[in-house]
């Protein structure tokens, strides 16, 4: 009894060495973090609070910059002419090329994965587009789209098909733009065909055993399995298409002959909202507006990728007890 008394009176001077050892483990991991953390706090917060500031400053980057309060984001929703194109252009980009992108994708890979013969040589063929560089891609993309000497536009003729103008075109700029994206969806395509070679053969013997059919297989089996990845797909799409801006950029000046004229060629049907913002800070030097956008621009980004994220988890709640 005295034995376990003293052992007892012992225990608050043995935690202190277990105290002092969990702190410097504790200060060691924080060492270890620093560089990361350094870094994070230098390219990220500090520049984002930085936007945040500029946003409500008449700043310029060369004089004083003054606080103006809301005058940037008035001006954004009442005073700038050509923001509302950007935002319908961008719009569209976001509800049709995304989801355009994304299913062109999953077909895609849903086929290779498929193949037996060949199957190396499709798959390299379908992802050597994504390779190419943004800019050459699309020079190379628009100049077959070339209205007047464009390949596309000469088959379609061969086949009694009167072509369209294509990039030169309101109504067809952004369909050509989405037909760029597919022919370089590589990338998603790479991540979709890796999910589904993933998917364990016997739920598809499983499911035909009990008569489900092509379709049932896909929307019973493949999809669930394969959705995190799809929503992986959806959010970095959606994130993408709100920053959409050299391929947009690039064919206006390409398809226009003019690399010096104004972004949103044809008649702004390709000027996107980073286009607005790339003009108001770096053509006008309005930086305390051009940061302005880039909050509204993250504030969307990051509500588009909440609102997914949500949907996408209450729907594996409404689904689990099933």
């Amino acid at each position: 009894m005295a034995t376990t008394t003293h052992q007892i009176a012992q225990l608050p001077l043995a935690a202190a060495p277990l105290k002092a050892r969990t702190r410097r483990n504790r200060l060691r991991v924080l060492l270890f973090l620093a560089p990361g953390l350094v870094g994070f706090a230098v390219f990220l917060i500090y520049p984002l609070v930085m936007t945040v500031w500029l946003s409500f400053t008449n700043s310029n980057m060369i004089s004083q910059a003054q606080f103006v309060g809301l005058r940037n984001y008035r001006y954004l929703l009442d005073g700038d002419p050509l923001i509302w194109h950007a935002v319908r252009n961008t719009a569209w980009l976001v509800v049709i090329m995304v989801p355009a992108q994304v299913l062109f994708a999953l077909g895609v890979a849903m086929v290779t994965a498929r193949l037996k013969a060949g199957a190396s040589l499709f798959r390299t063929l379908f992802y050597l587009p994504a390779l190419a560089p943004p800019v050459a891609a699309t020079v190379a993309f628009v100049c077959m789209f070339n209205p007047n000497s464009g390949p596309v536009n000469r088959i379609l003729g061969l086949l009694g098909i009167h072509g369209p103008l294509w990039f030169n075109s309101p109504d067809w700029s952004k369909p050509a733009l989405t037909l760029l994206a597919l022919w370089g969806s590589g990338t998603m395509m790479v991540i979709f065909l890796a999910a589904l070679l993933e998917v364990p053969s016997e739920l598809y013997e499983a499911a035909e055993l009990d008569g489900a059919g092509p379709w049932h297989r896909f929307r019973y089996v493949t999809l669930p399995t394969i959705s995190p990845v799809v929503l992986f797909a959806t959010v970095t799409g959606v994130i993408a298409g709100l920053q959409y801006f050299t391929q947009a950029m690039v064919a206006s000046q390409v398809a226009n002959g003019n690399i010096q004229a104004a972004p949103g060629y044809p008649d702004g049907s390709t000027l996107t909202f980073p286009q607005q913002l790339y003009i108001a800070g770096f053509n006008q030097f309005h930086a305390g507006y051009a940061c302005a956008l880039a909050v509204v621009l993250f504030v969307v980004a990051m509500a588009f990728t909440v609102v997914l994220l949500r949907r996408a988890s209450g729907f594996d709640i409404e689904e689990s007890p099933r």
